[in-house]
């Protein structure tokens, strides 16, 4: 099959998905969804794309088989320790003197990030007095993440991560072992609000005080890229902060100009005066 007959598969199919289920990849970066997609079709015994989407249409099972290979679910706690040292040092402190807070993770797949900032928060004293909105479009991610559970082959290094990122605690304090899994404690979810939400065309649902999106807007083409930075622009009062994955930034985006930084090197961005 040539590339070309392969591309315009590739249009039809998310064509469908956006259509047939509302789940909207059409903007994706187009090399990473090619890429996801092949992975997608051969392990599910899919000779063409064309018979995938014909599937996807009049069978509604095929779709939560699909969503993983669309919605990367790649993620551990405290990954890249020195962004949340940076988060727990340097934006913490201006953090404490809101009476309310409110945090929002986006793309928070299967809830390792979440429960990174929450614990990072009831270290600081903050979880009290703060709202976690954890969103993403891959329901059973949410589930996941609601859960708390983890295989326990994970945990090392969770901790390792937690330490490097100035924890006050032992991780161990947090969950609990069985059958092989680490689980959690119910505790970390009392302030957590989880919901299905689409950067792509779901719009702001509240005004947060700090954003964190990592290794989400990578997989994204820069008009989509700029629709989320909106999104998070509008969210944002002033002084309000972003934070972006490493290899994530606003410097060619066309709202950069309502962004500072706030720490360089951490892509970690402030609210200008709207």
């Amino acid at each position: 099959m040539s590339d070309a007959i392969e591309d315009i598969e590739i249009r039809l199919l998310l064509e469908a998905l956006h259509q047939r289920y509302h789940y909207d990849f059409r903007s994706y970066a187009r090399a990473s969804i090619k890429r996801r997609l092949r992975q997608a079709r051969e392990q599910m015994g899919f000779v063409n794309f064309s018979s995938m989407q014909e599937r996807l249409l009049h069978d509604p099972s095929l779709l939560p088989r699909l969503l993983p290979y669309l919605t990367v679910q790649v993620s551990e706690m405290f990954r890249d320790p020195s962004y949340f040292r940076a988060i727990r040092e340097k934006v913490v402190p201006l953090l404490r003197t809101y009476p309310s807070l409110k945090l929002w993770i986006a793309g928070c797949s299967a809830g390792e990030e979440l429960y990174s900032f929450v614990i990072l928060f009831r270290e600081e004293g903050l979880e009290d007095r703060t709202l976690f909105y954890a969103t993403d479009i891959n329901s059973d991610a949410l589930d996941r993440a609601a859960s708390g559970i983890y295989s326990l082959d994970r945990i090392k290094s969770f901790t390792e991560n937690h330490r490097m990122s100035g924890g006050k605690s032992s991780l161990s304090d947090y969950y609990s072992t069985a059958y092989g899994n680490a689980i959690f404690d119910k505790s970390l979810r009392k302030r957590v609000v989880f919901s299905d939400h689409s950067l792509v065309t779901d719009a702001v649902f509240g005004e947060m005080n700090l954003i964190s999106c990592r290794n989400v807007l990578i997989y994204f083409d820069r008009e989509l890229q700029d629709r989320a930075i909106g999104l998070f622009r509008d969210a944002l009062p002033r002084h309000g902060f972003l934070g972006l994955g490493a290899k994530e930034s606003l410097r060619f985006s066309r709202h950069a100009e309502a962004f500072g930084e706030f720490v360089r090197e951490e892509k970690i961005y402030q609210r200008r005066e709207p």
